[in-house]
């Protein structure tokens, strides 16, 4: 005989979380909107040799 078991996922979520998602969002558009287009080639070009890629 099987006996066959379900369980129901809670999904307890606090506002912490969204607030926190939020800003964050904010942060990046705010970031993404002011910065000067050198800035990101600056940042990805050191990260990429940072983690040993190729990138020239």
């Amino acid at each position: 005989m099987t006996t066959m078991t379900q369980t129901a996922a809670k999904a307890d979520t606090g506002l912490l979380p969204i607030v926190s998602t939020a800003l964050a969002g904010v942060f990046l558009i705010f970031f993404a909107g002011f910065a000067q287009a050198t800035v990101f080639h600056d940042t990805a070009h050191d990260t990429r040799h940072a983690i040993a890629f190729p990138c020239h």
